[in-house]
Parts: structure tokens; sequence; C-alpha cells
């Protein structure tokens, strides 16, 4: 096992190397100039047209349940146990390149909600079909539709064996196990290792959960997210602003603890060792960033293509939001929580080292801390069992040309992952994830670079109407 665990690691910083760090910050630059800073000068408007629906459209549901479907995939385990390990990975730089990432994805996130939009097909089902698979072959032409074909293949595997069952599911069970049974007292011995009861319980209601909701398809997912992720990343949030209004004398030196970290500013770090900290930070930052809020991944496009819209610009700002709320307002709070208390220099791992920021942040005792946390984690990680359920179900689809008996075997398939996901190896399941998360991304990338001169004129025509007072804003 440790052997394959070394070949995993050995694929993931391959596919997470500089090159394709550079290729998807380059994306968002570029879509950040063509647009020109759309993210904001328009923030104010987007999230005005994130709780407010058109009053017709095409579709199957609303623009905010599409976003709110988007961001159940997006918020989980990475907000929480994804910004942790970056940090614990890469120093407290990796949050300041987390943020980096985040702001020039914003404006790929925009752009991914567009084309979502705009290269989206109705099947002979009546259902919308939409996403980076659509715009790559209608968008870039027949000739692409290999690149399409791959793109539905890595996010297949990425929802089957990575970011969508096992990290989330995961993440909830040790969030548990740290709760209830920290010193594993009740264990019991499967598959030749030993388990905790609170894994084996907590999984299987996770799992019969998830089945309920899955079978029922994309509007019961979105109306489950609709409700649930709203209400939970205002209680996570609200957390978060008790442990920095709480500590509010540490930000300083928080803030500056970041910003050196980020470019290896310390006193022995000349030279080589200097640029080993900023790569290290660099790459820890964007790869979890990444797995955080999906911007380039080409995920949420799959979801926005579903809202009832006229308007592909108006889709796209209103996917972009998405970024915003996970990243920089979510994962940013999670980071300053972590490098207040320091928590990542204790030689905890994964969800163990926000559990112990809460508790340290939190003017509550221990035990309702952590349980405050596992709860948050556990709706994040559930609803984003849900929302790559669905991701991955589209490109299935895609794959198989809709057949919905390959669909509904498929689902059990899913639920079957999510069930064993408790089972498997933490560090080898969120590499899994990093390499499907990063070879998901080439395709999307490529598409939305070829695409960049429609996501202009697209943006500037729907601005030039804004403007002439022919769109009611």
């Amino acid at each position: 096992m440790d052997k394959v665990n070394e070949i995993i690691g050995k694929i993931d910083d391959y596919v997470w190397g500089i090159p394709l760090i550079v290729l998807i910050i380059s994306c968002g630059i570029l879509m950040t100039v063509r647009v020109g800073f759309l993210q904001i000068r328009k923030l104010g408007l987007s999230l005005k047209y994130m709780v407010s629906n058109e009053e017709s459209g095409n579709g199957e549901v609303s623009s905010f349940a599409a976003l709110c479907t988007a961001l159940s995939a997006t918020v989980g385990t990475g907000n929480i146990v994804g910004v942790a390990t970056a940090i614990a990975a890469g120093g407290p730089g990796a949050l300041f390149w987390m943020e980096a990432a985040a702001f020039f994805g914003m404006a790929t996130k925009y752009a991914e909600g567009l084309l979502a939009v705009k290269y989206r097909i109705k099947d002979e089902n009546g259902n919308i079909l939409g996403g980076p698979f659509y715009y790559i072959e209608n968008g870039l032409g027949k000739s692409w539709k290999w690149l399409a074909k791959l793109f539905a293949l890595f996010g297949l595997l990425a929802g089957l064996l990575g970011i969508g069952t096992i990290t989330q599911i995961n993440g909830v069970t040790s969030a548990a196990n740290d709760f209830f049974d920290p010193n594993a007292s009740f264990t019991v011995s499967l598959f030749g290792r030993d388990y905790t009861w609170t894994t084996i319980i907590s999984g299987f209601i996770i799992t019969l959960l998830a089945a309920l909701i899955i079978i029922g398809g994309i509007k019961r997912i979105a109306t489950v997210s609709e409700i649930v992720v709203p209400a939970m990343i205002l209680i996570y949030v609200i957390s978060c602003l008790i442990i920095i209004v709480c500590h509010i004398k540490e930000i300083p030196s928080a803030v500056a603890d970041i910003v050196k970290g980020a470019f290896g500013i310390r006193p022995i770090a000349g030279g080589i060792a200097g640029f080993a900290v900023v790569k290290a930070s660099m790459q820890s930052g964007v790869a979890r960033g990444i797995f955080s809020n999906e911007a380039g991944l080409g995920s949420a496009p799959i979801a926005a293509a579903a809202a009832k819209t006229k308007e592909p610009v108006r889709q796209g700002m209103v996917t972009m939001t998405g970024t915003f709320i996970d990243t920089i307002i979510v994962c940013t709070m999670t980071g300053l929580a972590i490098v207040m208390a320091g928590s990542y220099e204790k030689g905890l791992k994964g969800v163990s080292i926000t559990t112990d920021a809460f508790s340290y942040g939190l003017p509550f005792p221990e035990r309702v801390s952590a349980f405050l946390l596992m709860i948050c984690l556990a709706v994040f990680a559930f609803t984003t069992i849900l929302g790559w359920n669905y991701y991955s179900e589209r490109c299935l689809s895609y794959l198989t040309g809709s057949k919905k008996n390959v669909t509904a075997v498929y689902k059990w398939v899913y639920i079957a992952a999510v069930f064993i996901g408790p089972y498997l190896t933490v560090e080898a399941v969120w590499k899994l994830a990093d390499i499907f998360n990063g070879l998901m991304a080439l395709p999307n990338i490529v598409a939305l670079i070829g695409l960049s001169g429609v996501v202009a004129s697209e943006t500037k025509d729907y601005l030039t109407r804004l403007k002439e007072g022919k769109i009611k804003d």
C-alpha cells in the first residue's frame, strides 16, 4: 500500500506541476482582461442576480437553484479539510495563492457559466444538457469532439472516485470519529483492518440519505440544495466571524504570516530554499483552491446549463458568485482561523487541524466547538456528494448517449462508492481527487481559451444593452 501511495503521489505532483498551475492562472488572467475585470465592476450586480430569478426562460431549475446545486458540489470538505491540508503542506502562504487563484477564477467561472447556457441543448426527452462537452463540441467544432469526450471521461472518474464520493464521506467519518471516539475505543475488524463503530454508522447514514435523494435526480437535488446550502454556509460563516472577532488582535500577525509564506520572505529562506517555499505554497494553494471552488474544472457549468434563463451573460455572473462565496469568503475565514491558532504546526492531519482551530478560537467549550464543526462538515460533504452525482451523471450521459438504463445503474455504482469511501486511506484519496481534478481542467481550459473571443463579445453586447435600458437589472 505504501508503494501505491508513493506512485499516486508522484502522479499527483506531475499533474499539478507548475505548467498546469500557470495554465489555470493564465486562463483566469486572460478572461479577466477580456471581460474588463467584470468580477470587480459587476460583483454587486452579480450578487443581485444571484437572488433575483428571471421571470421567464428555458431550463429545468431557477438560476438560484442552479447556483445552489453548484455550491452544493463546491462548498464541501475542500473548505474545511482542503484548506487545512493546503496550509499544512504549503504553510500559511498557501492561503494567499488560494485567494489569488480565486480572484482570477471568478472570471473563469463567469466564462464557464456563460458558455454553458449559450451552447446548451435539449435532448429528445426534453432535458436541458450543457457543460464543457457541449461548448467544446458546438463552440470549437465537431473536430474537437474527442476533447469533449476526454473531459467527460475525466469528469466521470472525478465524481466517482475522487472529489464527489470518497473524499467527502472520508471527511465526514473522520470528523465524527474525532468527536465521538477519538481514542478508537470501540472498533470492529473489517477488510483486514480495524474501524470504529462511529465510522461504520456515520458512513451508513450518509450513504442512505444520499441514496434517497440521488434517485430523485436534478430537481430533488436542487430542492434540497436550495434550502440546506445557504443555511449551512450562513452558520459556518457566523462561527468563523466569532473566531475572528474574539481574536481580532491576532489578525495583523496572521496576515503577515500569510504574505511572508506566499513569497518565501523568511530570514533563512534565500535562493533555492526560498523558491522551494514559494513553490510549495503556490502548488498547495492553487490545487486545493481549485478543489474547493472548482474554477476552471468545468463542473459548475454543468449545473448552470440547467438554469431557467434567456441570457448567457446573466447566468455567467450568477455562476461567478459561487467562487466568491466559496473561496473569498468561506475558505478565507477557515484559513485565518487555522493560521491564528497555529493548528497547522501541531502535527495534525486533515479535519483535526480545523477542529483544533475551532476549539482554540470559539468561546465555547471544546466539545461544543468540535460538534459544531462536525455538523457543518457533514452537511457540506453530504451536499457535495449530491452535486457531484449530477455532474458525473451528465458526463456519463454524454459518453453513452443519454441511455436511461445506464444512468440508473450508475446511480447505484456511485452510491456504492460513497459506501466504501470511509474504508480507504485519506492520503491516497486526496491525491486521487487532485489528479482527476487536474485532468478535468486541461480540456476545459483549452476550450475556454479558444472561446474567449465569444465570451468577450457576448459580454460587450449584454452590457451595452443593459446600459441602454434594453435589459432590466
